[in-house]
Order: C-alpha cells, then sequence, then structure tokens
C-alpha cells in the first residue's frame, strides 16, 4: 500500500536488519492462501477447531487506498471513532464477526512479551534460514502429511504468518511476533477472541500521527464496512451474492483516477452524504443460520467493551454512535491509566 521510508542513518556498530520483535518475510495474502490450499487435510481440520475455519479461505481484496487514506483523517483518537457530519460512526464486534468471519468471544488476546523472540522462534518453529522460501516455491513437498511434532511446527509456522501479517499486520515486510508464547499450546488457539484483537490493532494504528497515508492491520474490514454502511460512495461492488463471511461478496470498484482526485472527492462526499443515506442496519434479513460464528459472537455486540491484543487496549464506544441511531446517548467516560503530568488519553499501554 505504501513504501517504507528509508532508514536513518545511525551509528556503526548499529546492527542492520528487523527488530527483536519482528521476522521478516516477503509473504503476502496470496502466498498465504496458497499455503493453506496445501495443507494437509488434518491440519485444515485443527484450523477449523481453532476458529480460523471461515477466514482463512477468504480471497485477497485489492486495497482502496484513497478511501483508507480519507477515513483516516477522520479518525478522532480521544474517542476511538470516525467523525462524519451526522457524528461518530465506529467498526463494531458484530462488523468484525460478519465481514472476517473470526471470533469475537473468548479469551483476551494478550499475555507475556519478550524482548527477544530469537530463542522461542528456534524453539517452535525450527525455522530455517531458507525454509520461507523453499515453502513458497513447493509448500506440498516440505509439509508433513501425518499428525506429529513436525505437522506441529509446520502448522506453528503457518499461524505466525495468518497472524503476524494478515490479523495483526505490521508495515511492510516485517511479521510480528507477539503472539509466539500463544503458540506454544496450540489446543488453546482456539480459546482467543482473534477478531477483537484485530479491531484493536487496527484502531491502534488508526490512531497513528496523520503524516502517516497508510495504516497497518487488516484493512479490508474497513473497506467492506464502508461498502455496507456509506453505499453512496460507490467504492465496492458486489460479486457474490450469500456468500458468508460478507468479505467474500465484494470487490473494489477500480477507479483510474489519480489518488490525489479520488481522495478529494472522497473528502467533499463524506462531507456531504445526506443523513439518511448512511446504512444503519446493514444486516437486517441475513441467514445467522448459515454463520454460527455469529451466533457465538452476539453477546458481545451492542456493548461497551475494553478490546485487547497484547501490550494496546482500546475502548470500544458503542454508545457513542447511540445518538446517530436514533436513541438517547449519554455522557461516555473510561477509567484512564496515565501519570498526572501526561496528557489525558483512553488507551494506555503496558507491559503486562
Amino acid at each position: 500500500m505504501e513504501e517504507e521510508p528509508a532508514p536513518a542513518m545511525g551509528d556503526e556498530d548499529e546492527p542492520i536488519g528487523p527488530k527483536k520483535s519482528e521476522l521478516r518475510s516477503r509473504l503476502g495474502w496470496a502466498v498465504i492462501r496458497a499455503i493453506y490450499d496445501a495443507l494437509p487435510d488434518f491440519q485444515i481440520r485443527r484450523l477449523e477447531g481453532m476458529g480460523f475455519g471461515p477466514f482463512l479461505p477468504l480471497e485477497e481484496l485489492t486495497p482502496d487506498v484513497a478511501l483508507i487514506q480519507a477515513l483516516k483523517e477522520r479518525w478522532d483518537p480521544e474517542f476511538h471513532a470516525f467523525l462524519f457530519p451526522w457524528g461518530h460512526m465506529v467498526p463494531t464486534l458484530e462488523d468484525v464477526v460478519r465481514i472476517t468471519g473470526l471470533r469475537v468471544d473468548g479469551q483476551a488476546v494478550t499475555g507475556t512479551t519478550y524482548r527477544s523472540y530469537q530463542e522461542p522462534m528456534e524453539r517452535m518453529l525450527d525455522l530455517e534460514a531458507e525454509y520461507l522460501a523453499r515453502l513458497t516455491e513447493d509448500a506440498r513437498a516440505v509439509l508433513a502429511e501425518e499428525e506429529g511434532e513436525a505437522a506441529d511446527k509446520d502448522l506453528r509456522r503457518f499461524l505466525i504468518l495468518v497472524i503476524g501479517k494478515l490479523i495483526l499486520g505490521t508495515r511492510g515486510d516485517p511479521v510480528g511476533c507477539l503472539c509466539f508464547p500463544l503458540l506454544e499450546d496450540l489446543s488453546s488457539m482456539g480459546n482467543y477472541a482473534w477478531g477483537a484483537a484485530l479491531l484493536a490493532h487496527l484502531f491502534d494504528s488508526l490512531g497513528t500521527s496523520s503524516r502517516e497515508t497508510g495504516i497497518v492491520g487488516f484493512f479490508p474490514l474497513l473497506q467492506v464496512w464502508v461498502y455496507y454502511r456509506l453505499p453512496s460512495l460507490g467504492r465496492g461492488v458486489a460479486r457474490r451474492c450469500g456468500a458468508v463471511p460478507l468479505l467474500q461478496r465484494w470487490r473494489f470498484c477500480r477507479d483510474e483516477r489519480s489518488l490525489r482526485r479520488q481522495v478529494t472527492l472522497i473528502r467533499d462526499s463524506l462531507d456531504t452524504i445526506p443523513f439518511g443515506h448512511v446504512q444503519w442496519t446493514p444486516y437486517v434479513g441475513e441467514n445467522d443460520a448459515t454463520q454460527p460464528w455469529v451466533e457465538r459472537g452476539r453477546p458481545y455486540f451492542g456493548r461497551d467493551i475494553w478490546l485487547h491484543c497484547f501490550n494496546t487496549v482500546v475502548p470500544l464506544h458503542h454508545r457513542l454512535v447511540a445518538r446517530t441511531l436514533g436513541h438517547h446517548q449519554a455522557v461516555v467516560e473510561f477509567l484512564t491509566r496515565q501519570r498526572a503530568w501526561e496528557r489525558p488519553s483512553r488507551s494506555f499501554r503496558g507491559i503486562q
């Protein structure tokens, strides 16, 4: 989506390479999907048991850079929501579970973080220097065909790419390694609310400097959210009626105009969209019987809740959009963790 800035010149003794919390990779969505298609059936069943079954078969969505940039300009970092002329709007856990199929119920995605992940990477993945290149060239030839220690390492290698590159994506090539401790016990991977972590990671990315035009994280969530909530923008085209998760139903409507021109037009449209053109209840009439992941997450819909993603904790202000939904809007305040001299904030970071 964007070019990486050139690294700043530092001391000659400073090591050059990825951070200790990152793993370098050139793998994108298409290659991860190719590896998934090459996995043996027993590995596919294990991934389905972990709750990744609806998410992994999703096809890549072309990024709408202009739309993402225009949305980021409207992000209110104080309330963690987009600010439009009619009020605040924000993707909710219901949007996440319906669009991606990832579970939003379960344990918070958090735990111990390390300064360096070299030791757990070597121990749990047994990752050789050329492994990723060989896996890209011929995935089926290097994957274990039966259950056992080798198959567990294959699954961990794949999950670190799925989580570190897609769900909790980083900027550029690096793959985040924060989820390494959770990969130790593969039987517990299905207990975590990966959809909630995806939303927390996305919110945290949107709160970065406005000079950074791109975002990290699973940007297709924002695109499809806009396709449903603001259809008059005309940025998406329906392609598969009835497909679930809902991301399967859309493709980006290609725009040949310059990026600058596209962003300008989207800004103007967002400023002038009539209130009546906003789709507040886009999922009415959906057949939830075909989406069991929606039923499991329903108790978490419509609630103000803290979203966890390892060292990042952000609030989901569901009541903030109550007035735009035609309901009474109460004053919303969340507790904060901060020192007396720090600027007030509604999110906090910490080692634990």
